[in-house]
């Protein structure tokens, strides 16, 4: 029999003689069974997906049929006793058990781009400063060495405010856009051979050079240099086969779901296991300002067979107690159904589901009144709290303070921690 102390040993010592060697590649993923058997050497990744448009909590985790409010919506019990979810997500309704509802989110922000803002940064705007996205301040305070892409991703999703930002932790941070996931990426292999790439190098640093001379701080501050180090590790490396999903089987990727969407998640999967911090992966449509209910059945066609296969391949390979899984936009809908059969914008107690990170599972925080005369739900949890709640998780400080540049000290997070989840 094996002694897994001497495979530890090897592979550290192996590690250690590379690297004197100056050699770099990266070794498979580890499980997080793995990590359980080896310390903390998988630190966690947070995948978000994003319901662009704000997506009606009356329509898929907190349905309230029968009622003034519910519309024609209705519900069906799940494998958490007592916790029943809109009859639109069946698979989903199979793997509640792994996951947690807040029911009672609320923000004073109801415009999209102020809403999504405050959302992915958990910050309300501010004209002095420009806040990082969490997916920024966990590439910037969980480094990852070995991983040549980048740490902070987003999938299927436009330009725009709902672009994961680096902001004042710089541009760098910015999350890396692929519209379209799962059909490869483009300008990552050289058009010419070694030697001329090599020549056009060397011409490029005479360049380089040239600009450098008196101008010192403007060159450091393009981050030319190493953006373009980045991008030629990056285009060499075999980790580029994350966003591939050609050798995934036929069967895993069809549970996905053939959309923009369910290819997103398959990606998500991949990548978490290389090694990336923050993965987003964006679902557009929830605008639903008319025609609400025939809106959000197209929506949940294509979110819940996405987001429950994403939830059992994570459990089926041991990553989901290494990876949070969070399922939010940036508002929810009215109560009120509106002449044209729609929903408005309601920032005042709206869903998520959460799952995954050592989070509790099976609880139900919160309430929305379903006669729909109280603005404030039970047990309001502002979404400070959510990321404070995240951060501590992922084992990072939301109470570390990081000096804007113009030395403004700034909380990674000022909320407090959500106790109902706490593991």
């Amino acid at each position: 029999m094996h002694d897994p102390s001497a495979l530890m040993v090897s592979r550290r010592s192996f590690l250690g003689r590379a690297a004197a060697l100056g050699l770099s590649f990266s070794l498979p993923a580890l499980t997080a069974r793995a990590v359980e058997r080896r310390g903390s050497e998988r630190p966690m990744s947070l995948i978000t997906l994003w319901m662009q448009g704000g997506p009606s909590q009356l329509e898929t985790w907190d349905p309230h049929p029968g009622t003034p409010i519910g519309g024609p919506t209705t519900a069906i019990d799940t494998t958490v006793p007592g916790l029943r979810i809109a009859s639109t997500f069946p698979k989903m309704a199979e793997m509640m058990h792994h996951t947690s509802v807040i029911r009672s989110l609320v923000s004073k922000e109801g415009d999209h781009e102020r809403g999504s803002y405050h959302v992915l940064t958990g910050y309300r705007p501010d004209p002095t400063v420009v806040h990082p996205s969490v997916g920024a301040v966990l590439s910037h305070e969980l480094p990852a060495t070995g991983v040549e892409i980048p740490l902070h991703i987003s999938l299927a999703g436009g330009a725009g405010f709902t672009l994961p930002r680096g902001g004042y932790l710089g541009d760098e941070y910015d999350a890396f856009r692929i519209y379209e996931p799962g059909r490869g990426l483009i300008n990552m292999r050289s058009r010419v051979g070694d030697s001329r790439t090599d020549r056009r190098r060397d011409g490029l640093a005479v360049v380089e050079r040239a600009f450098q001379a008196g101008r010192t701080r403007p060159a450091s501050e393009t981050l030319h240099r190493q953006m373009l180090d980045k991008a030629v590790a990056m285009m060499s490396s075999e980790q580029l086969t994350a966003f591939d999903i050609d050798k995934e089987p036929a069967a895993v990727a069809a549970a996905y779901g053939d959309t923009r969407f369910g290819r997103g998640c398959l990606v998500a999967r991949r990548l978490v296991e290389t090694g990336v911090r923050s993965v987003q992966v964006v679902l557009d449509g929830f605008d639903t300002h008319t025609d609400n209910f025939e809106g959000c059945k197209t929506q949940a066609a294509i979110l819940d067979p996405a987001l429950a296969t994403l939830l059992n391949d994570l459990a089926q390979r041991d990553l989901l107690a290494s990876t949070i899984v969070l399922c939010i936009g940036e508002f929810g809908r009215t109560p009120r159904i509106n002449p044209l059969d729609g929903r408005d914008h309601w920032p005042g107690g709206f869903s998520c589901v959460i799952a995954g990170g050592g989070l509790k599972t099976g609880v139900v925080v919160g309430a929305t009144d379903p006669e729909g005369l109280r603005r404030e739900p039970e047990r309001p949890v502002p979404i400070a709290d959510l990321y404070t709640t995240l951060f501590q998780a992922m084992s990072v400080d939301p109470s570390r303070e990081i000096n804007t540049p113009i030395g403004r000290p700034m909380k990674l997070s000022e909320g407090q921690a959500i106790g109902e989840l706490n593991g």
